[in-house]
């Protein structure tokens, strides 16, 4: 069914919000890449099965969603209107769930539960990961089936899209988003609404190009493919509005392949666009034509930078070029190109939704808004949080995160992904913003968080990333090709027990080299992670050089096994020794043979009595 006026849309949006009964309960389950690995298949069936055999399928209703942000608890049930959360659902408990949800009851015993109290917190927005939360588009994906336009447009979606093709006036559109302050979100940080207002002052020509950059290649990050699995349309949606501000004909959605759900989730959303009119020739009647393609890339790290992944989507290999030529001047096939990253494109809508003041109004100067980040590693509460920017590093890995995972204290955080810095804990009170984590020497880059305690050794953190960074090099610049290898196997020497003071002044001499040196973001930003380490953990470098020790146990090298009086004589650090190390009689202290020990930990995780340490 095509809509060929504005006036078929209004009436269909009428329709589809009359239609939505918020009386009726509903159990919400996120089906996310994280939920269904957690079980939220089984899940589904069990509270659809629930609702037919105990005829409660006209009171309360199942709704299949992305991702909610709380990983670390998937599966999970969000019952709306109500709001209360259930955190790691089994299935044999759904259906007692789906009858106290059509009774307007809560079984308190599933429901989230203070850690220190055990009381129960049975509404999602009083449960502490997301209480200081500001959730502007991840609570949209709890509204929202992805694989149903309807469900998308009753939830209020294409309201803006509407607002901007009724009234008609790009300027006004681009003059918002100008106001709004929205700025990058994939890592550079540069003014959204600048960057569209150079696209319209371009000349159209045969076309031009409007991208969405998914090409989400930092380890532990996920932002953008949940939004991308959760809520697709809002991305197509904040396109569109970009199209008709600054007159692109051509839209790409440029989507790693190892993203699978979110390509199917995409597909089916352009299908379904299309259909109704809100893409092609025309779009609803009106004088705008846009049309949105995928193009999947083959992961490659350096397609992250714009010019690569221009190069990618051309069909050659993925490496960057010199700009100027800016893409705005020439990109795509010689085209004017704007390229933003997935949570940018996500905020459009909500800007010229809400208005640009009211977007204004959340976050920090010159950083207005709200910003996703993956929190992952030693941490209790791992998943997505969505904060206004300014919050301190402190609110999010304590306040929202809940602290470390383990006995162990946090030790840093490492913020921007490969390309990021490792910030330390003293230094926790510094405001999530671009300029602030500039000055600490690390980026925002698209939202990935590491936290590490104190059991993470930072000199191999900076080894990691760097040989990630060596591996994704395209290589076009020598000091990127070389620089990276060379500072991996400095790296690679202090972690060994073989470095010298001296490979630490190269190591350090050798990053300001690349940092300024190459060519594209790559590059020019590999040498954080080892300049925030040295600047924050030298200590930690001049105890692996000089008295060949990791602090942290973790360099194999520098460590050993011992067996300390806390030792039972269990046997169950033997029988777990594949090395056939350990030897000592049952119920008597037990001894390492360093010579034969591999360092495997096996010994240290089979201890229930603190008696094997590493020194």
């Amino acid at each position: 069914m095509r809509l060929n006026s504005l006036e078929a849309f209004a009436e269909l949006r009428a329709d589809l919000f009359n239609g939505m009964e918020d009386a009726v309960r509903t159990l919400v389950i996120p089906a996310g890449t994280c939920g269904r690995a957690s079980g939220a298949e089984e899940v589904i069936q069990a509270a659809r099965k629930a609702l037919l055999q105990d005829g409660i399928a006209d009171s309360v209703r199942v709704r299949v969603t992305g991702c909610h942000g709380f990983c670390e608890m998937e599966p999970s049930i969000l019952v709306l209107p109500d709001g209360v959360f259930y955190p790691r659902v089994k299935p044999e408990d759904v259906e007692r769930i789906a009858l106290a949800a059509s009774r307007s009851e809560i079984v308190e015993e599933l429901v989230w539960a203070d850690a220190d109290t055990s009381a129960p917190i049975p509404l999602q927005e009083d449960i502490p990961f997301f209480k200081k939360q500001r959730r502007a588009i991840l609570s949209r994906s709890e509204r929202v089936n992805p694989e149903d336009i309807e469900s998308y447009i009753a939830s209020g979606g294409y309201a803006a899209l509407f607002k901007v093709l009724e009234r008609d006036d790009p300027e006004w559109v681009i003059g918002e988003v100008k106001a709004s302050g929205l700025r990058g979100r994939g890592g550079a940080g540069f003014p959204t609404g600048m960057k569209w207002e150079m696209l319209a002052k371009q000349p159209a020509g045969d076309g031009k190009y409007l991208v969405c950059n998914a090409d989400e290649g930092d380890p532990g990050a996920y932002m953008d493919r949940s939004v991308l699995e959760g809520n697709p349309h809002i991305i197509l949606e904040g396109m569109l509005i970009a199209a008709c501000a600054t007159g692109a004909t051509e839209g790409i959605i440029y989507v790693r392949n190892e993203y699978p759900l979110a390509i199917k989730h995409l597909h089916l959303a352009l299908e379904q666009a299309r259909e109704l009119g809100l893409l092609g020739h025309n779009i609803l009647g009106t004088d705008y034509s846009f049309d949105i393609r995928v193009v999947r890339g083959a992961g490659a790290f350096v397609c992250g930078e714009e010019t690569a992944l221009i190069r990618s989507i051309e069909g050659s290999m993925g490496e960057p070029r010199q700009r100027p030529p800016f893409p705005i001047q020439r990109g795509i096939h010689g085209k004017p190109t704007s390229i933003n990253n997935v949570e940018t494109w996500a905020n459009i809508p909500i800007i010229l939704e809400q208005g640009a003041e009211l977007f204004a109004s959340v976050g920090a100067e010159r950083n207005s808004g709200t910003k996703i980040f993956s929190l992952v590693g030693k941490i209790k509460n791992t998943g997505l949080v969505e904060v206004p920017m300014g919050m301190t590093i402190q609110e999010i890995v304590y306040d929202i995160g809940g602290g470390p995972s383990g006995d162990s204290n946090i030790k840093a955080v490492q913020t921007g992904g490969p390309s990021g810095g490792c910030i330390p804990a003293s230094r926790f009170d510094l405001p999530i913003d671009y300029d602030s984590l500039a000055r600490a020497g690390s980026i925002m880059g698209s939202g990935g968080m590491i936290v590490m305690d104190g059991r993470t050794c930072v000199v191999d953190v900076a080894r990691y990333f760097m040989g990630f960074l060596k591996d994704e090099s395209c290589g076009k610049c020598f000091t990127c090709r070389k620089g990276t290898q060379r500072m991996y196997e400095l790296l690679d020497d202090i972690s060994s027990g073989k470095g010298t003071v001296e490979h630490l002044d190269l190591l350090e001499k050798l990053a300001l080299v690349v940092k300024d040196t190459t060519m594209c973001g790559l590059g020019q930003t590999s040498a954080n992670p080892v300049l925030s380490t040295l600047r924050y953990f030298r200590e930690e470098y001049l105890d692996h050089i000089e008295n060949k020790r990791c602090p942290a146990g973790v360099c194999k090298p520098l460590i050993r096994y011992t067996i300390n009086e806390n030792c039972t004589g269990c046997r169950a650090c033997a029988k777990n020794c594949p090395a056939d190390a350990i030897s000592g009689e049952r119920k008597q202290r037990h001894v390492i043979d360093a010579e034969k020990c591999i360092k495997c930990g096996n010994c240290l995780a089979a201890c229930k009595f603190n008696a094997v340490e590493v020194v």
